[in-house]
This record gives C-alpha cells, sequence and structure tokens, in this order.
C-alpha cells in the first residue's frame, strides 16, 4: 500500500530532472497519444450500442408485456360469430383491461411491409386478430387459453411471451459484448503503451546506465516513465472520448418509424458512463508502463 500511495504521489508531483530522461516529443509520444485517444474514441461507441440495445429491448419488452394476441382462424361463415364468443370469454376474464377485434385496415397496415398496401384483406380468409390489453397483475393465459379452447375452437392466444425472452437475451447479450469489447480496448492499449514505453526506454539505455552509475534507483528512472506515459494516456484518451461523444450525438435521433442505429446514443444521464474511459486508460498505462520499465531496467543490469 505505501508503494502505490508513494507512486501516485510521484505520479501527480512529477521531478523535473526525472522527467528530463523521457523524451517529450518523437515516435513514442504520438504512438501513445494516438492510441490511448483512438481506443478511447471506439470504447465510446461500444458504450452507446451497449446502451441503445438494451433501451431498445426494454422498450419492445414493456410493449409486449402487457399486450396479447389472439387469432381466430375459422371458415368465413363462422368468424363473426367465433370472435362475438372470444369477445364474450376475454370480457369476463380477470387481468383483462381492454380487447378489441382488428379492423381490415388495421390487418392490412400489419401485412402491408412483406405484401404490399394494396393487399386486398377482405378477399383473402385471413385470421381475424383481437387485440388484448392486460391490466398491471396481467391474466392467467392458461385458464384463458382452456376456456378458449372449449369455446371458441378456433382461436389461438398469443401472449407474446416467445417475443419477450429472446430480446431480453439478445439485450443481455450486446451488454456482455460491450463489456468484453471495453476490455479488449483496455488490453490493446496496454500492448501498445508497453511498445512505446519499452522502444523509449531502450533509446535511453545510456541515459539510464549513467544514472544508474551517480546513484539512481530504479524505482525513481520507473516513475519518470509511468508519469508521462500516464499523463498522455491520459490526454489522449480524454480527446478521443471527446471526439466519440461529440460524434455519437451527430447521430440521427431515435424515431419510431427507424432503423435502430437512429436510436444509438446516450439518454438522459447515462454519459457520465463516458467519465471512467480516460482514467480507465490512465490506469492501463500506469501498470503497463511500470511493468514494462522494471523489465526493461533488469535486462540493463
Amino acid at each position: 500500500m505505501k508503494k502505490i500511495i508513494a507512486s501516485v504521489s510521484g505520479l501527480i508531483g512529477g521531478n523535473s530532472q526525472a522527467d528530463k530522461m523521457v523524451p517529450p516529443t518523437g515516435f513514442t509520444v504520438r504512438l501513445t497519444l494516438f492510441a490511448s485517444g483512438a481506443m478511447a474514441f471506439l470504447a465510446v461507441f461500444a458504450l452507446a450500442l451497449s446502451m441503445a440495445s438494451g433501451r431498445l429491448a426494454q422498450r419492445w419488452g414493456d410493449e409486449l408485456a402487457h399486450s396479447s394476441t389472439l387469432r381466430i382462424s375459422a371458415p368465413v361463415e363462422q368468424i363473426a360469430a367465433q370472435t362475438a364468443a372470444a369477445m364474450q370469454v376475454l370480457s369476463t376474464t380477470p387481468g383483462i383491461e381492454n380487447a378489441r377485434p382488428m379492423s381490415s385496415a388495421e390487418q392490412r397496415a400489419l401485412l402491408s411491409p412483406w405484401f404490399g398496401p394494396d393487399l386486398p384483406v377482405e378477399n383473402l380468409p385471413i385470421p381475424q386478430l383481437i387485440e388484448i390489453e392486460e391490466t398491471s397483475g396481467g391474466y392467467d393465459a392458461a385458464g384463458l387459453r382452456l376456456r378458449l379452447q372449449a369455446e371458441v375452437p378456433g382461436a389461438v392466444l398469443d401472449d407474446h411471451t416467445r417475443w419477450r425472452r429472446p430480446l431480453q437475451q439478445a439485450a443481455g447479450r450486446l451488454r456482455l459484448l460491450g463489456i468484453l469489447s471495453i476490455l479488449l480496448i483496455a488490453a490493446v492499449t496496454g500492448a501498445i503503451i508497453t511498445l512505446a514505453a519499452n522502444a523509449a526506454l531502450s533509446a535511453n539505455s545510456q541515459v539510464i546506465r549513467v544514472l544508474r552509475l551517480v546513484g539512481a534507483q530504479d524505482d525513481y528512472i520507473t516513475m519518470a516513465f509511468v508519469r508521462r506515459f500516464t499523463l498522455r494516456a491520459l490526454t489522449g484518451a480524454a480527446v478521443g472520448t471527446l471526439v466519440g461523444f461529440i460524434a455519437v450525438l451527430l447521430l440521427p435521433s431515435a424515431q419510431d418509424n427507424a432503423g435502430f442505429l437512429t436510436g444509438l446514443g446516450f439518454s438522459g444521464l447515462s454519459f457520465l458512463w463516458l467519465f471512467p474511459l480516460p482514467i480507465l486508460a490512465a490506469l492501463v498505462a500506469f501498470f503497463a508502463t511500470g511493468a514494462a520499465a522494471r523489465r526493461t531496467l533488469s535486462e540493463f543490469r
């Protein structure tokens, strides 16, 4: 614990003499800034995609949770009678707030994405659909199916359970994919920063050997590299996060009649999840640079 506190103190306070051994410009600086910025930019989109998919699945699940559909498949001359019988059963079923048969125009609207707007619904043997709205407590689907089986033989109840479950599973997997993406981004960032730190250490091997001759400890040298690379990663990730957030804001806003990608963005205070990204990049750089510096310095002995 004391070592960590000392490292953090050295990271914040710095040492002007130690900082001189780390090149302030050059390839390693550009590589560290670019890598941390690009990875933070990608992490913003991973977070946005994960959150948007969760919101979409939640919205669809809520819409399906308190609604059901009753389909009546029967000969044309029996449709009206079975619809009336089904309405009688539904009106006496606890947990059903409202039920109404869908009109030909509504059924045409449901089928138009597949068959076009000019489908002659009136002349086709299309089942009659009844839209059911549940109360907050819901109804006994198994009991309702038994009643319908006895009184309305052509009725098939769809309580949308089979639609909700895949949505919930998909949302969970997309969230997991977002977390895995961020972890992979952090791993790649650490690998790139490690390569940059190794390059900087190798380029300054002569300076490091001279410092050792005059009594400099490995911890002193390591902290100089850790501080520079951590601050660079923090700066690059902060810029990348900001640019990514602006890019997400420029995407089209969510619309009911548009596709999924129009809802890709942050809702409410969910953008606060972006603030840990630069800190995460700095932590990755802190540990990656420290490990690289200690390993390289041990090889110089």
